[in-house]
């Protein structure tokens, strides 16, 4: 390599040795000199990615967010393994989007959403540890006069066989730092059958912790001179502040003032969070929310069967040959109308924000899933410009998506604290407010028809979907005539180079999609449209199997081409799940499948129905390829996750609505699972080491529902279309 020094991934450590780095964007330090900014010192950064200790430590940087996931620890992985890392040496640490401003997004995207971790990552993290590897090898054959290929790496350890000498990372980091970085895009990646470290199940780095008590959140900073404060919002979503009295709050021991939030909500400051909230509760408040007063179950049911009706403003998403002649011509026909109800995340951390504002300056302590987007927040609300405005991440006690894409209680950090300028303060929603001002799951119906011939083969489909949209919730003042929302429509695509495939084939199909947006906010939940969408689609294909008198694994091969990936995790859980085998008295089994996020997943489930109609799920048997399984165990716990989500969902989980807002205030009344009601779940990994990085965290949740209802309905021995099934009369 040319020794020769480069403006980037070059300078000194504190103790004058290491290495650190990144590639192709130059460094550019922050002059607000944040002290939680990678870019705080210029004469301590090196660069982006790697940074090589002289006591052998390797701190891989990362920018996506680590929620439970795993994905810090998967991250960790795939540049160690480029770089033949001791993986006892390798730790991490968090990029904060002040930095990646500064350095012109050196680190890519850092939003965590739709597992874009490890999937989105992957290549160019993975190049930052070939780059690493690189010029330790090219520092250490200049110190011993030697060619570079003569030498080897192992372990954080470099060799040249020929001498019998070996020297450690740490010792020719700084020699490494001094030469020119390797182009990225020249950088040839090890091959699946190179890797020592992917595709291992090792232990996560940050565990210890969370088991220790040692792990900071958002809701446990503490800053001198920090007040509290506690927020209450218009019940209804839309309503506005008509009349605020604060005398009786003032009173209160410890309240210290009471803030507008614009027109919507209020806020008490006090100097405990426990007296903020009891203030909250003395103010006298009435709420202009007279327009939203009809807002109801009932009225969006209305609203959602137009769409199921309607002729007009459709969206044609799918159509091959002529479903409707088929259907007309038909003489079996199978009908069925589903109906998915609005979800809350409940995350165990509620959502919180501490936020100090003066004059020139925004900083903010805060739990989210989008840093940038957090930052951008702060920039909008305070009016300052994003070089002066600070973020000090933490990991998020659950995210499922309330915490991406969605800035609101940011918003309303930075609004509260602007009232009180140069005062640290920490906003926290009580879970009451958590549960009733969330971001939820999309509410949706869909109605479904197909037809069968005489030898009881599907000819057609016809798939109408009626439901609100996310897009447009986000967009208030876009104009949708027309808009084409492919993304309310996961997991039904037809290329084979989507994410998102329908792995079916019918002759005739017809997918349509009628926009039907309500009052009610929504946003991005565990798995976004792939659960309702999963839940309508492999509910409506087991009762035509039913109908067609066919064993359920069957019916659905026969829509499947051959030889595919889907087609063998079906086969996978069929033969893992034990299909076609004797349960004992009183259990049923069901089975679904479905693409998304780039991965194929299939489920059985077997559960029981006691005669009051209680629901108990005793085994689910999971299979699922992903492409590349960078750590197994960590996808072994992400699908447990997922089951304990999609059960919560399938089982109990719904937000109904009664004068524009949400009813369900906290867990008494948003049932989710139990540690008792937990089944014993079975996941098989096919990692073909191959093909497409598919994620983890979205996928899996949906085959959860459909496996769970196709056993239920075997169990009352009739189909189920709405969830939850507590609804149900299972009797």
């Amino acid at each position: 390599m040319n020794p020769s020094r480069r403006n980037f991934v070059i300078g000194s450590s504190a103790f004058g040795a290491g290495l650190s780095l990144g590639f192709t964007i130059p460094f550019t330090a922050n002059a607000a000199g944040d002290k939680n900014s990678q870019t705080a010192q210029p004469e301590l950064e090196l660069g982006a990615w790697v940074l090589v200790q002289p006591d052998d430590t390797i701190i891989v940087r990362i920018a996506r967010t680590e929620m439970g996931q795993g994905t810090l620890t998967g991250l960790a992985q795939l540049v160690a393994d480029e770089m033949d890392a001791d993986w006892s040496k390798v730790t991490t640490e968090q990029v904060s989007p002040q930095a990646n401003l500064a350095r012109k997004n050196v680190w890519g995207q850092m939003l965590t959403v739709g597992s874009f971790g490890i999937r989105f990552s992957q290549d160019y993290v993975r190049r930052g540890g070939a780059a690493a590897r690189q010029m330790l090898m090219s520092a250490a054959a200049a110190q011993w006069g030697v060619p570079v290929h003569e030498l080897v790496c192992s372990k954080g350890m470099i060799y040249h066989p020929n001498s019998q000498r070996a020297v450690s990372f740490g010792k020719v980091a700084n020699a490494a730092a001094k030469l020119t970085a390797p182009d990225p895009k020249s950088l040839t990646l090890k091959s699946p059958a190179e890797w020592k470290i992917i595709g291992k199940p090792l232990h996560r780095l940050d565990t210890a912790p969370k088991l220790n008590g040692t792990k900071t959140y958002g809701v446990d900073v503490r800053l001198p001179g920090m007040l509290n404060a506690a927020v209450i919002a218009c019940p209804a979503f839309g309503g506005t502040i008509q009349s605020l009295d604060d005398s009786e709050a003032l009173k209160i021991s410890g309240v210290k003032k009471v803030v507008r939030i614009d027109d919507y909500a209020f806020a008490v400051i006090a100097d405990t969070w426990w007296h903020a909230n009891k203030g909250s509760k003395a103010v006298k408040v009435v709420w202009n929310d007279a327009k939203y007063s009809g807002v109801s179950d009932k009225t969006i049911a209305a609203h959602l069967e137009d769409g199921l009706k309607t002729n007009t403003g459709l969206y044609q998403f799918r159509k091959e040959g002529d479903a409707a002649a088929a259907l007309g011509a038909s003489k079996k026909k199978v009908e069925a109308t589903f109906f998915a109800p609005f979800l809350a995340h409940a995350t165990m951390e509620p959502m919180n924000c501490t936020a100090l504002i003066t004059a020139e300056r925004a900083e903010i302590w805060v739990p989210t899933q989008d840093p940038e987007g957090a930052m951008l927040a702060m920039s909008k609300q305070s009016g300052l410009p994003m070089e002066k405005c600070f973020v000090n991440r933490y990991d998020p006690g659950g995210g499922f998506g309330r915490r991406g894409r969605v800035s609101d209680y940011v918003t309303q950090a930075v609004n509260i604290a602007q009232q009180m300028p140069g005062v640290p303060i920490k906003m926290i929603w009580s879970r009451e407010e958590d549960m009733t001002h969330g971001q939820y799951r999309p509410i949706s119906m869909c109605k479904m028809t197909a037809s069968l011939d005489d030898q009881n083969r599907m000819t057609a489909m016809d798939v109408r979907l009626s439901g609100q949209s996310i897009y447009a919730w986000r967009n208030p003042n876009a104009d949708l005539t027309g808009f084409k929302d492919d993304f309310q429509l996961q997991g039904w695509f037809k290329s084979a180079e989507s994410d998102q495939q329908l792995c079916y084939t019918v002759p005739n199909l017809t997918i349509e999609y009628a926009m039907r947006n309500t009052s009610i906010p929504v946003g991005t939940w565990r798995g976004v449209n792939v659960p309702q969408n999963a839940f309508y689609m492999e509910c409506f294909i087991e009762e035509v199997a039913r109908a067609a008198k066919m064993d359920s694994v069957t019916f659905r091969k026969s829509l499947m081409p051959t030889q595919t990936r889907q087609l063998a995790m079906l086969n996978l859980a069929a033969e893992k799940g034990n299909w076609g085998q004797a349960l004992p008295a009183g259990r049923h089994r069901g089975i679904a499948q479905f693409m998304s996020y780039g991965t194929y997943s299939a489920a059985t489930a077997e559960v029981s129905v006691s005669p009051d109609g209680t629901v108990r799920v005793h085994r689910i048997v999971l299979a699922l390829d992903c492409g590349y399984a960078v750590n197994p165990s960590q996808i072994e716990a992400q699908v447990q996750g997922s089951i304990v989500y999609g059960l919560s969902a399938t089982l109990w989980g719904e937000c109904t609505v009664e004068g524009g807002h949400i009813m369900q205030t906290n867990f008494n009344d948003y049932r989710v699972l139990r540690l008792a009601e937990m089944p014993k779940v079975e996941t098989h990994i096919k990692p073909l080491m191959s093909g497409p990085w598919g994620g983890i965290g979205e996928p899996t949740i949906g085959v959860v529902a459909p496996a769970v209802v196709n056993a239920v309905s075997l169990a009352i021995g009739r189909p189920i279309h709405n969830l939850p099934l507590k609804n149900e009369k299972l009797v």
